[in-house]
């Protein structure tokens, strides 16, 4: 019989451990992958690959209890030695190997990417068939921990703003969206679909805790192959409400945004250098109406507008390029979008109900994010579904709460995979995904 009383506290030492200086000149423990060998004869240098880095390790040729050909690239091993600095090594440290333990070896001699290169100069698809593998080199690792500070700052701002998370079904009865790109499959002899977006969940959740967020995989059986789609990605959403407009929900998005830019500042300094990235300013995000921005960007470079009720990708990349230009800014908030593109639940203006209380923020030339104020009233809900055409089907649930009683509220969706896209500086989505789904791919 024995009991445990918490995490277990091992003898290996992690780079952060090591950096301290009174570590210097001991000898210590440490464990981790090979990344690279590098021999120069009678002194080699084992780079190994950590979950905060890498960390060198030198062997000396009759001063190591060990021989270097008993260690292959990609083994997981443990060894000890005395540590030194060394400005040259990465994180400015280095360990003069003494002993060695094997713990597990590959079974291929050869890795089937070069995954030591600084840039894996490689085709993309040949990075994705061996995402697990290619995702072993510093920087493709590196967009990933950014990625985690994007998650990590939406949960702890909502979390000081007194949002509640919740856990939505990813499997239902009714879209959300509506429309016909949906995954429909059979749900115990009943037909059902993967969700578009958690929209109703929030929307009937924002009754109970008044305020609401979720980070989850949606679902859209959109048949495009390009480099901004993908068939599921991951949505950061939220759902707030007694709000005096949608004016708060862009707010509590800017807001969000530069705890964001904050966090990755301080905490994630390394990847930000690793990829050379320089963080967007937030201080003050410019919102103009859409058809305001159509027209300016029409006039200013001389472009004809083709769709008066939505934008174009070209009008997204002119429009952020005349955010840039004209209010220096890298994001830029579009507002009042016509109602024929949003959907039923979408607040009309009551000034112009051609127009909605609603908005898309454009970063760098591309939507990462749609949001805005929705319906609260139960029978105004009804008429515009009725106006739509739209029956009651599928939706008796989410009705039903709006006869309960609803305050004002709006939120939000953000693309996490776009958005890490453009922070980093990539030009596909698939990149900044961890495991693409997208027309052609259904694995790894």
């Amino acid at each position: 019989m024995e009991f445990l009383s918490g995490v277990s506290r091992k003898d290996t030492l992690e780079i952060s451990e090591l950096a301290q200086a009174e570590k210097v000149g001991q000898k210590v423990k440490v464990n981790g992958a090979v990344h690279t060998i590098r021999n120069m004869g009678t002194v080699a240098f084992v780079i190994l690959r950590k979950r905060e880095g890498l960390l060198q390790g030198v062997y000396e040729e009759g001063v190591s209890a060990f021989q270097l050909k008993e260690i292959r690239e990609a083994a997981a091993i443990e060894v000890e030695g005395i540590l030194e600095k060394n400005e040259k090594a990465p994180n400015g440290i280095e360990i003069r190997m003494e002993t060695l333990r094997v713990l597990s070896e590959p079974e291929d001699e050869m890795m089937p990417l070069a995954i030591s290169k600084w840039k894996l100069k490689t085709s993309l698809d040949a990075k994705l068939n061996y995402r697990p593998i290619a995702l072993r080199n510093i920087r493709e690792r590196a967009k990933f921990k950014i990625q985690e500070g994007i998650v990590r700052a939406f949960r702890d701002f909502l979390y000081g703003e007194g949002f509640t998370e919740i856990h939505t079904p990813k499997l239902g009865a009714k879209s959300a969206e509506g429309g016909a790109n949906l995954f429909r499959l059979e749900y115990f002899h009943r037909p059902a679909i993967l969700q578009q977006s958690p929209q109703l969940y929030k929307q009937m959740m924002v009754g109970v805790y008044d305020r609401v967020f979720e980070t989850a995989p949606v679902f859209r059986a959109e048949k495009h192959n390009t480099k901004r789609h993908l068939n599921e990605y991951t949505s950061l959403d939220l759902e707030m409400g007694y709000i005096d407009g949608f004016e708060d929900v862009m707010a509590m998005e800017t807001g969000f945004l530069q705890y964001m830019v904050k966090l990755l500042a301080e905490e994630y300094k390394k990847e930000l250098e690793i990829l050379d990235v320089s963080l967007p300013n937030v201080e003050r995000i410019p919102a103009v109406r859409f058809d305001e921005i159509k027209s300016l960007v029409s006039e200013k470079y001389e472009r004809k507008m083709r769709n008066p009720f939505d934008l174009e990708p070209e009008e997204e990349q002119l429009i952020s390029r005349y955010a840039k230009e004209e209010w220096d800014s890298d994001f830029v908030f579009v507002t009042y979008y016509p109602s024929k593109k949003r959907p039923f639940y979408a607040m009309d203006d009551p000034e112009d109900p051609r127009y909605t209380l609603s908005f898309d923020l454009l970063y760098r030339g591309m939507e990462i994010t749609t949001g805005g104020q929705r319906i609260h009233d139960y029978h105004m809900l009804l008429e515009k579904m009725a106006a739509r055409g739209m029956t009651e089907e599928g939706l008796t649930h989410y009705l039903d709460t709006f006869k309960h009683g609803m305050p004002p509220h709006g939120g939000l969706g953000i693309g996490l995979e776009r958005l890490t896209m453009k922070l980093v500086g990539e030009d596909n989505v698939r990149e900044t995904t961890l495991f693409p789904r997208d027309l052609s791919r259904l694995e790894p």
